[in-house]
C-alpha cells in the first residue's frame, strides 16, 4: 500500500515539476513575442490545471475583459503556437497542447 501512496506522491510531484517548467518557456515566449498581452493572469488561466483548453467566456469572466479583448488575445495566443483553435459546434475552444500532452502522459 505504501508503495502505491509512494508512486502516486512520485508521479505529482513529476507533474508538477513538469508544469511550472512548460509554464516557465511559455512565459518567456509569451513576454517575448506578445508583451502587450502578457500578464500573470493571462498565464496562471492557461495553465490552471482544471482544464487544457480555454473559451472567450472564461477569458472575460476570469480577466475582466472584453469580449473583444479576449478573443485578441486568443487569437494572438494561437498565430504565435501557444494554443490552438479547435471549433466545436459554435464555440472554439483554445487549446494549451502542451499541457494536455503532460496531462495525458500522467493519467
Amino acid at each position: 500500500m505504501l508503495d502505491g501512496i509512494i508512486d502516486t506522491v512520485q508521479n505529482t510531484i513529476s507533474l508538477i515539476t513538469q508544469m511550472k517548467s512548460t509554464m516557465a518557456e511559455v512565459k518567456h515566449g509569451v513576454r517575448e513575442k506578445l508583451p502587450k498581452i502578457y500578464s500573470q493572469d493571462l498565464l496562471n488561466h492557461l495553465f490552471n490545471g482544471n482544464h487544457p483548453y480555454t473559451k472567450i467566456e472564461f477569458i472575460v469572466e476570469e480577466l475582466g475583459v472584453s469580449r473583444i479583448t479576449a478573443t485578441k488575445y486568443l487569437e494572438q495566443l494561437v498565430e504565435h503556437g501557444f494554443l490552438t483553435k479547435q471549433k466545436i459546434g459554435r464555440a472554439n475552444y483554445y487549446i494549451n497542447d502542451p499541457l494536455y500532452e503532460l496531462l495525458i502522459a500522467h493519467s
